[in-house]
């Protein structure tokens, strides 16, 4: 059985950072999302310390999108990370979290108004800039507050990263960005690079997630500091930040050969200096987001097994009290994912199951024919390297409670997220209040 940062087999039981994760279930009831702190900690020194050993400034800012809460932002303030959020939800997360606003970098396809002042009055460190409409918005807001703010371009290079088609967006047809190669980004630096308070730094680019080698990263810096150097040419603006965005992969199944963190960084940095020196630019700082390659690994999913069926000759199923409303990610994207019986982790997978939620679903299957120890109702199944987009995709179909969230390290463990009651799925509804036809 593949082990993934603190987790071992004690008395039979798994463990994760020291703490039973039987007697977590047993506390903190099932589902339930339990988070390797350590495991976290030392992802984002292994991105961080290779920029240091290299002499490169740069920002690794975590793509919170993959797993958002007070908590994980503090964890990542605590890490020195920048951040990267999506929605003004994900920002006001952050700011209730303390995270200096100055390391939050604000990302997303159709930003408002309102989500734009937000971060105005926040004094957030950038905007990375999407669109046309974008811009004219930000036009709007920093002249009538005649406030500042540092700006990145994000440009589609035209890289298709080798990933699932729906996380997939570096190439021409997707909705992220000005595209690299029809006049869009030059365009849109036109329209910026001389306004008094969007301060343009750079451009930004994402290939795509869940990437496995260097290649596709190294082929989009070689055509994004082209752009800029056509930039400093034509215009003798020179870019100080290229931001090559995420998608390091992590090991979900045995089929899955992630790199280590330090040789994503290493590739990336040789591509950067290459092409500066080439171009005859100075080497701008490089920023980075990962998300899932911090935090996928190091959560846990812990359901209790219950009712188990037969169909002769086909398919054993053992039933378990999440599903698609706490992971939607196999539903929705086939994901595969490795699991085992944590209270029978030290026993021989000697059963096929295929694992169902409880949703009323066919389609809401977590595992298909999964190696697993035999099991029986009551039994503790720990789904591995659920951390990224699990909670942070959860929903309540069904009514459904969402999970709750815990946060083991060096044998101790705290509530991060607490699970949601009944009277929470209700606080919001109101009752009927038009008359009934006649």
């Amino acid at each position: 059985m593949h082990l993934y940062g603190t987790q071992q087999i004690e008395n039979g039981h798994l463990t994760i950072g020291g703490v039973d994760t039987v007697a977590l279930a047993k506390e903190y009831g099932t589902p339930l999302f339990v988070y390797d702190t350590a495991l976290i900690r030392q992802r984002a020194r292994g991105f961080k310390e290779t920029f240091e050993k290299l002499g490169v400034t740069a920002q690794v800012a975590y793509a919170s999108k993959a797993f958002a809460c007070v908590a994980a932002y503090q964890l990542a303030a605590q890490e020195n990370l920048s951040l990267d959020v999506v929605s003004g939800g994900e920002l006001f997360t952050a700011i209730k979290a303390g995270f200096p606003a100055e390391r939050i970098h604000f990302h997303g396809n159709n930003k408002s108004f309102a989500e734009l002042e937000l971060a105005f009055a926040t004094g957030i460190g950038c905007i990375v800039v999407d669109n046309f409409y974008e811009i004219a918005l930000l036009k709007e807001i920093s002249e009538e507050r005649e406030q500042k703010m540092n700006i990145l371009l994000r440009v589609t290079p035209g890289v298709e990263a080798h990933t699932h088609d729906f996380i997939t967006t570096g190439q021409a047809d997707s909705k992220f960005g000005f595209d690299l190669n029809n006049g869009q980004a030059d365009e849109a630096f036109t329209q910026v690079k001389d306004h008094p308070y969007l301060q343009l730094l750079g451009l930004h680019c994402h290939i795509g997630s869940q990437i496995f080698e260097t290649d596709g990263f190294a082929l989009a810096a070689g055509k994004v500091m082209a752009k800029m150097g056509a930039w400093k040419a034509d215009h003798g603006f020179e870019a100080t930040v290229l931001n090559l965005g995420g998608g390091f992969g992590i090991r979900y199944t045995e089929e899955d050969k992630p790199l280590e963190p330090h040789i994503y960084v290493e590739e990336m940095i040789k591509s950067v200096q290459r092409e500066a020196k080439e171009l005859k630019l100075s080497m701008p700082e490089i920023w980075i987001e990962p998300g899932r390659s911090l935090v996928g690994d190091a959560g846990t999913s812990l359901y209790t097994v219950g009712s188990q069926k037969t169909v002769p000759g086909i398919r054993e199923y053992i039933a378990v009290d999440g599903g698609m409303s706490d992971n939607i990610r196999p539903a929705l994207y086939d994901a595969k994912y490795e699991a085992a019986i944590a209270n029978k982790a030290d026993q021989v997978k000697d059963a096929t199951y295929t694992v169902a939620g409880k949703l009323c679903e066919s389609g809401d299957k977590l595992l298909i024919d999964a190696a697993l120890q035999q099991a029986e109702a009551g039994d503790i199944l720990a789904m591995f390297c659920t951390g990224a987009y699990g909670y942070s995709m959860a929903s309540n179909y069904n009514r459904v409670p969402r999970p709750a969230v815990v946060f083991v390290e060096s044998g101790e463990h705290q509530l991060a997220i607490q699970r949601e009651s009944y009277e929470d799925l209700v606080v919001n509804d109101l009752p009927l209040t038009l008359k009934k036809g006649e």
